[in-house]
């Protein structure tokens, strides 16, 4: 995943606030190729942990329970929650964007309306992704990739959004509903459905850096160039406030209405994806927000099933040689980014990149190719590296 410097970005943002951004390139798109942490991968945070009473410095060897983290009183929570609290925003930055994919690549007409909003909604997803790997580092950590990498279908990591079930398949109205706007859900009365939101995470997270006032580094971080997008390296409280409230505004943890929502013409994630579920624009008549502006057919998209977990039982020969294509440039991905904060910097970064270019060609072929029992066509499966 590239990343970038500071500059129009962030004049932007004084301008408007925390403005959008414009597309990213489609390398940069096929980098999102990571994995939600499932049951095995972010297990709750261990009792005993010191974090868990406020005295330690070290994240946990898991990613850690979000409500485990929340029941930590304010006063309690220091650097070593702090940096419990980031691994598990990487985990859920990494986990929106395996259906994101699956979704967008299944789309057969690009130019649709449909496949440029979830396009925007990917690259979003990739700049939230290196805005929290980059907090980590600044607070001494080093994201874990690989290990956030899980089987699929699968829940949330940290236990938010609990009864919301991440699978991987083609665009259909019920992955557009149940899987990518019960991701996004935001915390305004039109949307909210109860439960442990995200957003709620990401504001704790806020109030945590602010309370402890943790030194930051900007040893590990990475600056570069991404399109038009920016990631530039966090160095003070005021750019760790502005980073977060871009990941909470744009998409996961919105807490604003749509009259909130709507920056630089584009919507937060949340009522992007249900602009393409109602098939309608959202609009206001009369100081009521409905989905009844212009038409937004609903795209026509290759027949991808739901993976099953696990993935595909006894695949041909030919879709087996696919599927182990695919799943050694996801590996190689995964390792790379992990290393590019690891002290590997823009070279790991480039081989990201490199092994981005295999995924979508070999996920488009994979969905092309019918199953056995005629029920629709395979597709990735997201295997992460054993």
């Amino acid at each position: 995943m590239p990343v970038a410097d500071s500059g129009s970005r962030r004049e932007e943002q004084g301008r408007n606030g925390f403005g959008r951004r414009t597309l990213l390139t489609a390398a940069a798109a096929a980098a999102a190729s990571v994995a939600l942490a499932g049951p095995a991968r972010g297990d709750a945070l261990k009792e005993g942990h010191p974090s868990a009473v406020g005295v330690g410095v070290g994240a946990s060897e898991s990613g850690g329970s979000v409500a485990r983290l929340l029941d930590v009183a304010e006063g309690d929570r220091d650097l070593g929650w702090i940096r419990d609290a980031l691994q598990i925003a990487v985990e859920l930055e990494l986990s929106t964007l395996p259906p994101y994919l699956c979704g967008w690549w299944s789309v057969r007409d690009r130019d649709s309306e449909a496949a440029q909003l979830i396009r925007r909604i990917v690259d979003d997803e990739m700049y939230h992704l290196g805005v929290v790997c980059n907090l980590l580092a600044a607070v001494g950590g080093q994201p874990r990739i690989k290990d956030a990498a899980p089987m699929y279908p699968g829940p949330l990591p940290g236990g938010v959004r609990p009864g919301v079930t991440v699978r991987l398949s083609g665009l259909t109205p019920s992955l557009v509903h149940d899987v990518m706007m019960a991701i996004e859900a935001p915390e305004a009365p039109l949307a909210r459905d109860g439960g442990l939101t995200i957003g709620a995470f990401y504001g704790a997270l806020l109030d945590a850096f602010q309370s402890v006032a943790p030194p930051l580094s900007t040893d590990g971080q990475l600056s570069e160039r991404i399109g038009a997008d920016a990631l530039a390296p966090v160095a003070d409280l005021d750019a760790v406030a502005r980073s977060i409230e871009i990941v909470r505004e744009q998409g996961e943890g919105t807490s604003g209405s749509p009259d909130d929502a709507v920056q630089d013409d584009h919507l937060a994630h949340y009522y992007a994806f249900a602009e393409i579920y109602h098939g309608h624009r959202l609009r206001q008549n009369d100081g009521t927000w409905e989905y009844s502006g212009d038409a937004i057919p609903f795209p026509d998209a290759r027949p991808m099933a739901e993976v099953p977990l696990g993935g595909w039982p006894d695949p041909p020969e030919q879709v087996g040689g696919l599927l182990d294509r695919f799943d050694s440039a996801y590996a190689t991905v995964l390792e790379s980014l992990e290393s590019a904060w690891g002290g590997g910097g823009p070279s790991s970064l480039d081989a990201a990149v490199r092994a981005m270019h295999e995924l979508e060609s070999t996920a488009v072929q994979l969905m092309d190719t019918p199953l056995p029992n005629g029920t629709g066509t395979y597709g990735p499966q997201f295997r992460p590296p054993s």
